[in-house]
């Protein structure tokens, strides 16, 4: 099972500097991808090396993890343990249910490396949920699982009925009415704690905090973001979270995003573009600050590319 993690970072910090070998990084792991899901596990484990090799063995940790996969699936179980361990001693890796779960990895079991990496994701586990609220973590999973839930059906929704059928109005209807009940628990929470990091509520509970102020009126996210920056800042937070806050209150102020987050559609085309962007020629450098992936890239999750000179025609910038 691949991994996707919730927080990408780099094992390293000028992984994001050069641009060449940025972008050979992106290629070769894009390549890794396509060839595990045609089970060319041996193809796509090198490819995985040529990629880290574009910064001396540097790595996103999913990627690092999802090459740990290919690995353990041609046999190679001596690269498989290096990056897993690597993993676990360097980023702390924690997710222990993913790890003893994952059928990818069951070459590994029966070589006695496999008790000592359980045993130390275990650990990274323990360390980090010894201070878990654990009644306030599934609190918050709860409510993540609303938010994001309700939020989900809503393609095949539209896919069946039409974006502006009645069955999506009485979807955003019941997503209105969550989103109205959970900021108030949100609310009543960072009043009394303050925004709180993983090690109180895990990763997901932290995660959702954001996501409800994100969805929240302006007056909420204007009153709460000088608290989520504050919490970015003593690592209570994401940035790249925050970066979508900032550029979503920017908008709604009348401004411009500085991210290039927020995404919108032209109800006359149904074409999706991005809302206006400050400095766009630079909006790369400020997404790899903040842990983003490049602007094209995530265009393409929404089916549409990034074109520079069509976003400044449209908002009509010199």
């Amino acid at each position: 099972m691949r991994k996707q993690f919730m927080l990408l970072l780099f094992i390293g910090s000028n992984l994001l500097v050069t641009g060449q070998a940025q972008q050979k990084y992106k290629e070769f792991i894009t390549k890794a991808e396509e060839l595990f899901q045609e089970k060319q596990y041996q193809e796509s484990a090198q490819n995985y090396k040529w990629a880290f090799d574009q910064f001396e063995g540097k790595a996103y940790p999913s990627d690092r993890y999802n090459a740990a996969c290919s690995y353990s699936l041609t046999q190679n179980l001596d690269t498989a343990f290096y990056h897993l361990f690597r993993l676990a001693n360097d980023s702390k890796y924690k997710d222990y249910d993913h790890l003893t779960t994952d059928e990818d990895l069951k070459p590994l079991y029966k070589d006695n490396r496999w008790k000592q990496l359980k045993a130390k994701v275990k650990e990274n586990k323990e360390i980090a949920e010894a201070n878990l609220d654990r009644p306030l973590a599934a609190t918050l999973d709860s409510i993540y699982e609303i938010d994001q839930g309700l939020r989900g059906e809503l393609e095949n929704i539209e896919k069946e009925f039409g974006r502006n059928s009645k069955e999506m109005k009485m979807q955003w209807k019941k997503i209105s009415d969550a989103d109205n009940s959970n900021v108030k628990v949100i609310a009543k929470i960072l009043d009394e704690r303050g925004w709180l990091g993983a090690d109180i509520v895990g990763d997901k509970g932290n995660q959702t905090l954001f996501l409800v102020i994100q969805h929240a009126d302006i007056e909420i996210q204007e009153k709460y973001i000088p608290m989520f920056r504050d919490a970015v800042e003593k690592g209570n937070g994401r940035a790249s979270s925050l970066a979508l806050m900032e550029d979503r209150v920017a908008l709604r102020k009348g401004g411009k995003q500085i991210y290039g987050s927020q995404v919108f559609t032209d109800n006359k085309t149904d074409e999706m573009y991005f809302g206006p962007i400050e400095d766009p020629e630079n909006v790369d450098t400020r997404r790899a600050e903040v842990g983003l992936q490049p602007l094209n890239d995530y265009a393409a999750l929404f089916g549409f590319s990034w074109d520079l000179e069509a976003h400044k025609k449209r908002h009509k910038m010199d």
